[in-house]
């Protein structure tokens, strides 16, 4: 635990104009706002209650909480959306501040354990004779030299080998494959040895799945990831409820059992062992599972597992697999005593056997069951329909301040959506509202384009497209185009074909390559969905439009979105506006985040879903976002662009 010493600097003056910020900063101009969020957060690590804070785009939320943090000589975990964001402020915000307020700090970055190489299963790779080819064979040994030089294991350090590549899989350790204590590298191992470092710091950076995780074996009484620190800083918890119940309910996928079936080939190996039984009933999984993948390729791609009932072939097909997998772990048992790596693969072949069980077998109650499928995997997957009882357990079984921040929490200056989700609840809790800064009334404009079909007709993509053009070339290009569906996208590229700007469409390259090319071109039109929506920052004129194709209603054919909108239901709730409405106005407020970045940035957004003005609860979307001039006019689009123009 750390013992760190409050700082005798205060926030006040951290965020002056002749402060430490202001000297190390070009251009830092001090934002009331900023100093009142960072005021918020230094009151609520005080103490052990909940702070729930909106900063809108340009308060600077990242350094009002981390200064704060950095100032309160207590130990502080921060948790972010994604190993992205969390690399940025672990490389680049912290060493900055660090410097500007002269103070040194243990600051430690701690990823889940898919991020580190596993010294057991290394030895594993090297010592099968498994190998593809001689290239694998060298790219192994050149990870075996980098774990000689590397200080932290992490695999984002071996900047020689891609990060998809083939191998990372191979090497770093899953819940299933770790040995835990009976490892024989058990004291060299790189995850223990950053979680051990985590313990003695003073600030802690994690992403939500790692928080997520020592959440699920907390309340599974299994142990604990993280320090019980002083307090918890959660950014972009928008996402935060959704990342839960995905990581709280359970999933088996083909990767596991192929995984599973190869660890177990390897560990017979070594250990020197042949067992007709075993490997007569490997075989038999692993055609079991060939059976089942192609069973899977008449299947929808998303659904429940009520659906199964009209696909006979796969449900057959999976019942197959259930009784596989227990022959396996009945062949496996008499064996696991020969090594520990044979007793990890006979227990995780009866966890596995367990979970496919109750997968075929369970009651839904407050779960849902569903699959994915596609050619060459599937997943088998029971997530929680709500997750507010769990994290309140969670959060009360060790008291501490919590802060939750995003520039997308409120629905018309409202947090009940936002709290519900989580439990939150009482006078502990506090609810603060910063606004943008921006001049939004004199940086953008608004522009719901008239004459639309309705957003389910067939034509509709191709009628949004013939209406936002214009908008195009009077913006000339510099444009975001996000789309709701991959079959939009797609639909919209083969339209837009002949645009006289460079068009980047999602798939064609990955996402960081996309954005370095539109940033550089300063005239191209990028066509994006989900992932383009939030966690973008193209500041200046490269982007100066964003045109977003319908209102994000989460899909009602999605499983989880049924089940959660049957049982909202049964609950005696109108899903409605209880969950459908808030959910997808909080999505909007991000696509529509992108477009002002800057002081300087100027910009039109264009909304095309004709519902914002012809339904009631269009208003609600509307009002819920930055105001800024509104018309149904392209003249005043032209005019717009016009003005920058001269």
């Amino acid at each position: 635990m750390s013992d760190f010493p409050p700082s005798p600097q205060t926030v006040e003056a951290v965020f002056s104009a002749t402060g430490p910020l202001a000297a190390a900063i070009g251009g830092y101009r001090p934002r009331r706002s900023q100093l009142e969020m960072a005021e918020a957060v230094r009151d609520a690590l005080a103490g052990s209650g909940v702070l729930v804070a909106e900063a809108g785009t340009g308060t600077g939320k990242t350094f009002a909480y981390l200064v704060p943090a950095l100032l309160s000589g207590k130990q502080v975990l921060v948790s972010t959306a994604s190993r992205n964001l969390q690399d940025q402020l672990y490389l680049k915000d912290l060493p900055l501040l660090l410097r500007a307020l002269g103070r040194p700090a243990r600051i430690i970055r701690l990823k889940g354990r898919g991020n580190y190489l596993c010294h057991y299963r290394l030895q594993q790779a090297l010592g099968a004779e498994l190998l593809r080819s001689e290239e694998e064979r060298r790219d192994l040994e050149r990870v075996r030299r980098w774990v000689s030089e590397t200080g932290s294991g992490d695999i984002a350090g071996m900047t020689a080998l891609a990060e998809n590549w083939w191998g990372w899989p191979l090497l770093t350790s899953t819940e299933d494959s770790c040995l835990g204590q009976n490892c024989p590298f058990i004291g060299e191992c790189f995850l223990l040895k950053a979680r051990r470092q985590a313990q003695d710091a003073d600030l802690v950076v994690i992403n939500h799945h790692l928080l997520c995780a020592d959440w699920a074996l907390r309340e599974d009484g299994l142990g604990e990831l993280l320090p019980e620190t002083a307090g918890v800083i959660v950014d972009e918890a928008h996402q935060f409820a959704e990342t839960a119940a995905r990581f709280l309910g359970e999933n088996v996928t083909s990767r596991q059992l192929h995984e599973l079936i190869g660890d177990t080939l390897v560990e017979l190996r070594q250990a020197g062992l042949a067992s007709p039984p075993v490997q007569q009933r490997m075989l038999s999984l692993r055609r079991q599972l060939e059976g089942l993948q192609a069973a899977f390729a008449v299947a929808p791609a998303r659904a429940s597992a009520a659906e199964l009932d009209g696909l006979p072939e796969v449900l057959a097909a999976l019942e197959g697999l259930d009784e596989r997998l227990k022959a396996f772990a009945a062949a496996l048992q008499p064996l696991s005593g020969a090594s520990q790596g044979l007793e990890s693969c006979w227990q995780r072949c009866r966890r596995l056997g367990r979970q496919v069980a109750n997968w075929l077998d369970g009651d839904e109650g407050d779960w849902v069951r569903w699959f994915t499928a596609s050619r060459k995997r599937f997943s088998l997957q029971t997530t929680p329909l709500e997750v507010a009882g769990s994290f309140t357990g969670y959060r009360k079984a060790a008291p501490r301040a919590w802060v939750f921040t995003s520039a997308t929490l409120s629905v018309a200056d409202r947090f009940d959506h936002f709290l519900q989700q989580l439990g939150l609840s009482g006078e502990e809790v506090v609810t603060r509202l910063w606004p943008s800064p921006f001049d939004y009334r004199r940086q953008a404009m608004l522009y719901l384009p008239g004459g639309l079909p309705p957003p389910n007709a067939a034509d509709y993509t191709a009628g949004m497209i013939a209406s936002v053009e214009p908008v195009l070339r009077a913006s000339r290009g510099r444009a975001f185009v996000l789309f709701t569906s991959h079959r939009a996208l797609r639909e919209a590229a083969g339209l837009l074909e002949n645009l006289p700007f460079p068009l980047l469409v999602q798939g064609e390259a990955p996402k960081a390559l996309l954005l370095e090319r539109f940033r550089a071109l300063g005239n191209a039109v990028l066509l994006g969905t989900a992932s383009f929506w939030e966690g973008v920052d193209v500041q200046g004129s490269a982007l100066s439009c964003v045109i977003i194709d319908k209102l994000p209603f989460a899909s009602p054919g999605d499983p989880v979105c049924r089940a959660r909108l049957a049982s909202l239901k049964q609950r005696g709730y109108d899903p409605f506006p209880h969950w459908q409405l808030p959910a997808a106005v909080i999505a909007l407020k991000q696509g529509a985040g992108r477009l002002i970045r800057g002081h300087d940035d100027r910009g039109v957004l264009v909304l095309c879903d004709p519902r914002l003005t012809t339904r009631s609860y269009g208003r609600v979307f509307l009002n819920s976002l930055p105001p800024m001039p509104e018309t149904r006019a392209l003249e005043d689009v032209e005019r717009f662009f016009g003005e920058e123009k001269s």
